[in-house]
């Protein structure tokens, strides 16, 4: 392939990247809580998140980025351009929604644009893989993940999906009026359909399992327990840990039910 053909790859790619950006931000950009998770969202846990989500763009680099790469060094490119792309949609999406402004306090500009960036890289480092049409070949990096690699993939779904209504009031709200029973039947419930999904889907690796029992164990006790690791983290980095700890024992098998479902279908997600 020649320079000008490569340089044509690479514009397309990243025209999908902005693509992918735009498409897993629009979503999170028109909830309220989002724009005021940018004005007051401590500084430290925003930082922390930024590194944990530069870090999962990354990873998802490796299996399934927005281009082929052939080295870590292509990877790492990658994802800051990912990242850069992410900033740069989420910033011209708040201005032209009208809510990022020239009177906006740069504090909270950032702030704003930080935690909205976040989904958008995610969305880019992913648009190869959900806008290329190559059925044949998209699970390729994925199937030579191992299993390691797996988990990793399961935790970016969580990760996704669980953040998607994280920041939302009604998560809460769902805790709250929850009874012991129901959150019983909520972890049955999640255990269930992230055990069904990783049979539908079909993860790498699964195949060499002995039925449902050893992939139960391998799969989908490992994915939920990821799925409530990240829960924990998320609702402690927004700030909504802080009713004692039934209500957070809740909030967490509440928002771990999505996360469950995002770990099971992370082979479609991601």
């Amino acid at each position: 392939m020649g320079v000008s053909s490569r340089e044509e790859s690479y514009a397309t790619g990243l025209a999908r990247a902005a693509a992918g950006a735009l498409i897993f931000s629009f979503p999170l950009l028109m909830t309220m809580e989002m724009w005021e998770l940018g004005f007051y969202m401590d500084r430290l846990r925003l930082g922390l998140f930024l590194i944990i989500a530069l870090g999962v763009v990354f990873g998802l680099s490796r299996f399934a980025g927005f281009r082929d790469t052939a080295s870590l060094a292509d990877d790492v490119l990658d994802a800051l351009a990912a990242v850069l792309m992410g900033v740069l949609v989420a910033a011209l999406l708040l201005a032209m929604l009208g809510l990022l402004t020239w009177s906006t306090a740069p504090r909270e500009a950032i702030g704003m644009i930080a935690i909205q960036a976040a989904p958008a890289s995610i969305g880019a480092i992913l648009a190869n893989r959900q806008l290329q049409a190559k059925d044949g070949e998209a699970h390729d990096r994925e199937d030579q993940a191992g299993y390691l690699g797996q988990l990793f993939l399961m935790t970016a779904g969580a990760l996704f999906l669980a953040f998607n209504v994280a920041p939302t009031e009604e998560m809460i709200l769902i805790g709250f009026r929850m009874t012991p029973w129901h959150a019983l039947v909520l972890i049955g419930a999640s255990l269930l359909i992230l055990h069904a999904l990783v049979f539908a889907v079909g993860f790498a690796g699964q195949e060499s399992h002995e039925g449902h029992v050893l992939a139960f164990a391998h799969y989908t006790l490992a994915g939920y327990g990821l799925a409530l690791v990240v829960s924990l983290y998320i609702l402690w980095t927004f700030g909504r840990l802080d009713d004692g700890l039934s209500e957070t024992v809740r909030s967490v098998i509440v928002l771990g039910f999505p996360a469950a479902i995002g770990a099971a279908a992370a082979r479609l997600l991601v």
